[in-house]
């Protein structure tokens, strides 16, 4: 089969072996990836990943001895692969299992391939309603959702969220879905207006005079200065939800958190129910979210396009 490998330094198209599949996995024909912006980071050095990336993705199970109604069927999957034996595992929390891999991230090979293998533990079916790129994004969604399981928002907290890259605007889309005012801020207001018009919005240039000013701030801006700025928009004893990962950081002045007795709150990967629930009725919503579909031979240009552009993806075969 074709996938794309990187080996430390490129990633390059090639030809390997179709996976063979373990007890308890499932061989899935892949239909299209999504580009995130950690197979972005993972090109500068992020986890030291070396292998097959890619870990948003829709397609079909070919074999699945484990559990053989899922054959035929349109799946996608959580990404985070627990060993299900260690103390953390036992005690409910399996994506931060201490022998974790990650889908594409972390010691396990991704989508980024006409075929990949993944745990029948992992999957969950796709609804008809479902489009298959749409479905790309319920990943991204549920990591969006888990925002909602960490922050407990109250109806009187002042929220805001910073960065409207792809992640930003799909957390700005699951507040307003669930009735939570609230101000977006980044640098593209007509990609917001686009996509979520409802959403009140201000430049960078525009927060003289905002500082300390939310109970709640979501940073989601993709890069280590928005953590900065997220400190500052915080209000006393506020919290704040950090989503953005990266290769490497910057130094950090963490003096305000300690003055202003911040709640600081890491988010990763949520809950893949309810973002399967609302694209199945609401999924003309994330159309907009999808900037250009690029055959996988293409994959160079898909990259490219990434630039300045919201979800970028790759169509196999």
């Amino acid at each position: 089969m074709k996938a794309l490998y990187y080996d430390g330094d490129s990633l390059v198209l090639k030809n390997v072996p179709i996976p063979e599949i373990t007890k308890g996995e499932s061989l899935i024909k892949v239909y299209y990836t999504g580009i995130c912006n950690t197979d972005l980071e993972i090109l500068k050095g992020y986890m030291g990943f070396t292998g097959i990336p890619g870990h948003e993705f829709v397609g079909e199970v070919v074999k699945a001895p484990k559990n053989k109604s899922l054959v035929g069927k349109r799946v996608v999957g959580e990404i985070n692969i627990a060993c299900g034996q260690c103390d953390l595992c036992r005690a409910g929390k399996r994506k931060h299992c201490r022998n974790i891999r990650t889908l594409g991230i972390n010691n396990y090979d991704g989508a980024f391939a006409e075929y990949m293998k993944f745990p029948v533990e992992n999957l969950h079916p796709v609804p008809d309603e479902i489009p298959n790129t749409i479905a790309t994004l319920v990943e991204p969604l549920a990591a969006a959702f888990q925002v909602l399981e960490q922050a407990h928002i109250k109806p009187t907290d002042r929220v805001c969220v910073i960065g409207d890259g792809k992640l930003g605007l799909l957390i700005s889309i699951v507040l307003q879905y669930s009735g939570i005012h609230h101000v977006l801020i980044g640098k593209h207001p007509e990609r917001t207006k686009e996509v979520i018009p409802e959403v009140e919005t201000l430049l960078p240039s525009e927060l003289k005079g905002l500082e300390n000013s939310f109970d709640v701030v979501v940073e989601a801006t993709g890069n280590a200065k928005g953590f900065t700025s997220a400190i500052d928009l915080t209000a006393p004893t506020g919290t704040l939800v950090l989503k953005s990962t990266f290769a490497s950081g910057e130094n950090l002045n963490l003096s305000p958190v300690v003055v202003k007795e911040l709640n600081i709150v890491g988010s990763r990967c949520g809950p893949f129910e309810p973002a399967i629930a609302f694209l199945k009725s609401q999924h003309e919503k994330l159309e907009g979210m999808i900037s250009g579909i690029f055959p996988f031979e293409e994959y160079q240009r898909a990259f490219e396009a990434t630039k300045g552009s919201l979800k970028i993806l790759l169509r196999m075969g």
